[in-house]
């Protein structure tokens, strides 16, 4: 995520995954584009999934058990006897295209017409997914879905920890949001949602997203309109309604499509523990943030996305105020964005302050910030708003954190090691 185009943790979150799932488009709302991007760049995975994320199924009452067609129309391979085995050429692994995926999808979904825009399949460098516009006959509606497989540090997955959180009440803007284990151990998440927060154009946009014990991650998107940005609303709400997508996202096809996904292609859980040299988990960084908050500011609330961002809500006595942080090495390439305003200290590091107003829609919200890199490429951007939620209207005068303030904390030692020290 560019440190300088920051969102609340659950549009972070949802825009990793996104980014983790899809490939190439755009996520399905820019503050998830911009939320997600650092994960896009890194991971060179989707700009655009329209998947829950740049995130599809009536109650299949007597519609599970859609037949997937392998690639050319292959047999699945037979089974045969421990003597022939040594002798017998191996059967080539089972995959799917991106037309198989399209069948499945359109097998799945209630009757209409399904008309593709996208789609990979199995054996492609990017995970599988298929896109495209579902008309049911009460208007267009743009669908996205999205396969991958979670992978873990540790022998087992926790599917709750794993699947989309749902945002904290004080940073949410949705309609609705629920989360919930299924029978088999999965977890799922399914929302209803808006394109812009801000409510600027109201294009809805819902999703689903499940992951399995066994580290099946399906993502599905949809919006009343035949695309998430720059069409016109065609219907009141998307095509299928939040129980048609919990049962199209739990349908077992999708789990024989990741199960034939090449073990190397499968990309990291979106909000993995650390990978990179000098990368900071979520947990940390709030922890060196809270040691640096000035004396009289008490915390409200807090969340994080696994690693290189978090934020509090914080109160000084004259209202809440939402305070973010990024924590991102590898920023070496961005140094020819600060200006010739900007800050050069004696050991070489980049400072920029600056106040502006808030992104988000919210009536007088302003967003003080403090962005600093170091020679090695650490950057560190800190931001306050006068407001605990930058999608509402401005609740106080300025920040709890003056830009002084901020600039201390950005330039803090504590981001420079893995360990808290008081």
């Amino acid at each position: 995520m560019p440190a300088d185009q920051q969102t609340d943790p659950f549009e972070d979150r949802l825009s990793a995954a996104l980014h983790q799932v899809g490939g190439a488009f755009d996520s399905p709302r820019t503050e998830l584009a911009a939320a997600g991007a650092r994960r896009g760049r890194r991971l060179q995975l989707q700009r655009r999934t329209a998947i829950v994320g740049s995130a599809a199924g009536l109650a299949l009452v007597g519609v599970g058990g859609a037949l997937l067609v392998p690639r050319d129309g292959a047999p699945a391979p037979q089974p045969t006897s421990v003597a022939a085995s040594r002798t017998a050429t191996p059967e080539p692994a089972k995959t799917y295209s991106g037309d198989d995926v399209v069948r499945t999808l359109q097998k799945l979904l209630p009757q209409g017409k399904f008309t593709k825009t996208e789609a990979r399949g199995t054996g492609e460098d990017l995970p599988p997914l298929a896109v495209g516009v579902f008309d049911d006959g009460k208007g267009e509606g743009s669908i996205s879905l999205g396969l991958e497989r979670v992978t873990s540090s540790g022998t087992d997955i926790d599917p709750s920890a794993e699947v989309m959180p749902c945002p904290e009440s004080s940073q949410s803007g949705y309609d609705s949001c629920t989360t919930e284990s299924l029978s088999d151990g999965s977890a799922i998440t399914v929302y209803q949602g808006y394109e812009y927060p801000d409510h600027r154009v109201e294009t809805k946009a819902w999703g689903a997203d499940l992951v399995t014990p066994d580290g099946h991650h399906v993502s599905l998107l949809e919006w009343n309109s035949p695309a998430e940005k720059d069409k016109p609303i065609t219907r009141t709400d998307p095509p299928l309604s939040p129980r048609q997508l919990k049962t199209l996202a739990s349908a077992a096809q999708w789990r024989k499509i990741i199960d034939a996904m090449p073990e190397e292609k499968a990309p990291a859980a979106a909000w993995s523990t650390p990978t990179r040299p000098g990368e900071m988990s979520g947990t940390a960084i709030l922890r060196k943030l809270k040691l640096l908050l000035p004396k009289g500011v008490s915390v409200v609330s807090s969340g994080s996305q696994e690693t290189e961002y978090g934020y509090f809500v914080v109160d000084d006595g004259k209202g809440h105020s939402l305070v973010q942080i990024n924590v991102q090495p590898g920023m070496s390439d961005v140094a020819g964005s600060y200006g010739s305003d900007a800050e050069t200290l004696a050991d070489g590091t980049r400072v920029a302050v600056r106040k502006e107003p808030g992104e988000k829609g919210g009536a007088g919200v302003v967003r003080w910030t403090a962005d600093t890199l170091r020679k090695d490429g650490l950057r560190v951007v800190v931001s306050a708003f006068n407001t605990g939620d930058q999608n509402k209207d401005a609740t106080r005068e300025e920040p709890a954190l003056t830009l002084s303030q901020l600039r201390r904390i950005a330039l803090s030692p504590q981001w420079l090691s893995d360990t808290t020290t008081p």
